[in-house]
């Protein structure tokens, strides 16, 4: 049995759906049962409850010979840092009182630093969390910025006619595929054979700048002229309390874009054989196109 947390978020379903269509047996975790429904169908066993909840993730855990941990990502709280605290204490009480021995743990690049890198520094705290657990071998997968993060801002795009962010425009960003990082960790927990905390960059096929990004995705919609432009900070962040952030995690959102933009987020690793994925953006967004036009 191997369980995976988030199993209706972008990286969580895609894990799920890989494990079963390689014959795994998986306990897929989310909160909502209509979304876990699709799952259920496929074939797994789910489990539905607070992912804040010892006692409820420590049953989901149980038996498990590997789990897929992430923390849940949620803009609308009013105070992140310690949402995301008690999130991944539970997390980690959990694993330990289940008797885990294989976690694969989604993170993000820049976990390596402490401070400075807005939502990221929640990761570095959950990182060391689990470097804390005695007996149990932790995979912590570092991919960079989401192409799915700049593709769910379509409509928008559409509607203003630019695309806007806190990213420096000319910055070279790491950029990856969802679907290349559930690849990664859909292999790792059917194996589960590491040993230790290990850490594994995912890098994607090359960085992008946000430029270069926009003008994919202007191509892609019928918008050649498509331009992206960084906001100013307050500017950004007020657009970001209009858009449902809380103000807190509008400003940490920032501060992430300030990391990326000024080099404070950066690989560690540098692009491999181990680290690069070979999905490019433009695959992404051809699906987006294919998707909305079914």
């Amino acid at each position: 049995m191997i369980t995976v947390m988030g199993a209706t978020g972008q990286v969580g379903r895609q894990i799920t759906e890989r494990l079963l269509e390689a014959g795994e047996s998986v306990r897929a975790i989310g909160r909502n049962p209509r979304t876990l429904a699709a799952l259920a169908a496929a074939g797994a066993e789910t489990f539905c409850g607070d992912a804040a909840d010892v006692a409820f993730l420590t049953r989901a855990f149980r038996g498990a010979v590997a789990v897929h941990t992430l923390l849940p990502y949620d803009p609308t709280t009013p105070d992140f840092r310690a949402e995301q605290k008690r999130l991944g204490e539970a997390i980690v009480t959990a694993v330990r009182d289940a008797g885990v021995r294989h976690v694969v743990a989604l993170s993000s690049l820049g976990a390596d630093l402490p401070v400075g890198t807005g939502f990221i520094a929640s990761l570095h705290a959950q990182e060391q969390r689990l470097r804390r657990l005695t007996d149990v071998n932790v995979l912590i997968l570092r991919p960079g910025l989401f192409f799915e993060s700049i593709t769910a801002a379509v409509d928008l795009v559409r509607a203003l006619g630019i695309n806007a962010d806190a990213v420096a425009a000319d910055a070279p960003v790491p950029m990856i595929a969802t679907r290349d990082v559930a690849e990664v960790a859909a292999a790792a927990l059917a194996a589960h054979e590491w040993t230790g905390v290990q850490v594994r960059e995912l890098l994607g096929p090359s960085d992008l700048t946000y430029t270069e990004a926009t003008s994919i995705l202007g191509a892609a919609i019928g918008r050649p002229d498509l331009e992206y432009v960084r906001l100013p900070d307050a500017e950004m962040v007020e657009a970001l309390v209009q858009a449902g952030f809380s103000p807190d995690t509008a400003v940490l959102h920032v501060e992430m874009g300030r990391a990326l933009s000024d080099g404070t987020i950066v690989s560690l690793a540098g692009r491999t054989e181990a680290t690069a994925t070979p999905t490019p953006f433009e695959a992404v967004v051809a699906d987006l196109v294919q998707d909305r036009a079914a």
